[in-house]
């Protein structure tokens, strides 16, 4: 093993890993909230890998720039989470869709986790 690789975040086995949901339903709630512009995007950044942070940052502003062209100022989010399905295609990975409902619609948040370092972080993430 070389030195890079011996630093570099170390896969982790999901016996080693806590349970999924929780994690699952609170990146969902954040996402959403940095979406509607009451949460600092920085707050999540522990959570996700680097590339899914970038895409993270880059969506909330659009969004803003959305909101600020239309002249609606930041709201926090009403929604209600309806189910969680949990898939694990390889030891150590999980990718789950979060089905949200909110006053105007539902919508679908798709999140791809990897145990890296014991600890759970996001690789990808879509909201539908």
């Amino acid at each position: 093993m070389t030195l890079h690789e011996y630093f570099a975040p170390q896969p982790t086995p999901r016996a080693e890993l806590p349970d999924p949901a929780p994690l699952l339903r609170s990146l969902t709630q954040g996402v959403l909230e940095v979406l509607a512009g009451v949460r600092e995007v920085d707050q999540l950044a522990r959570w996700f890998s680097e590339d899914a942070y970038r895409n993270l940052v880059t969506r909330a502003n659009l969004s803003a720039r959305a909101r600020s062209a239309r002249g609606v100022p930041p709201a926090r989010p009403t929604f209600e989470i309806r189910s969680i399905r949990v898939s694990e295609p390889v030891d150590g990975v999980v990718e789950a869709v979060v089905v949200v409902a909110g006053p105007g619609r539902t919508r679908a948040v798709a999140i791809r986790l990897e145990g890296l370092d014991r600890r759970w972080r996001a690789s990808s993430l879509a909201v539908l």
